[in-house]
Order: C-alpha cells, then structure tokens, then sequence
C-alpha cells in the first residue's frame, strides 16, 4: 500500500505529539508566539538541509516512493518529513517545558 510505510508513522507521530500536550501535559506552548517563531526557525534551515540530502538531482538519502505520499515540497522534499520534524522538536520542548 502506497504512503504506509513512512507517511502513516509521521501522522500518527504529529497526532501524538498534539494529544499529549492537548489533553495530558497542558503546557500551552501552541498559544505561545515563541514556540511558533522557533518552529519558523527550524523549518528555515529544516528546507536547506533537507532540500541538500533530498535533491532528485544527486540524492543523498533515498525514500522508496511506494512507502510515502509521493508529495515533495518544496523543491523534492517529502511532505513526511516535515511532520516528523514538527513532531520531534514538538516534542522535546514539550519535555523541555514539563521539567
């Protein structure tokens, strides 16, 4: 099946990570503009590397594109990758905020 193999994991990642602050940790970090700017932050240089290592042109990573939605932006960058980059640094600041 098309999309399962890396498309399902970073979606069900992003709704973890939104469940835990939403309904367990309650840190309000999605209220607070510094969160936001961070995450500006990161997809800025999130799109350079990636965009680098994702080129079609001369990868450097490979994805089979029977295991993700086959939507690359910008430029060949898999969607997927930014939901588990939302996800991961999501969550480190939500355990950041908890200590």
């Amino acid at each position: 099946m098309t999309g399962i193999g890396y498309t399902a994991p970073a979606l069900i990642a992003v709704l973890t990570v939104c469940v835990a602050e939403l309904k367990l940790l309650r840190t309000g970090i999605f209220r607070k503009p510094a969160y936001w700017l961070t995450m500006v932050i990161v997809l800025g240089f999130q799109v350079l590397v990636d965009g680098w290592l994702t080129k079609l042109s001369a990868p450097v990573v490979i994805y089979n594109e029977r295991h993700t939605s086959g939507v690359r932006f910008p430029w060949d960058i898999p969607v997927e990758d930014f939901f588990f980059g939302f996800a991961l640094v999501t969550a480190v600041l939500l355990m950041w905020g908890r200590r």
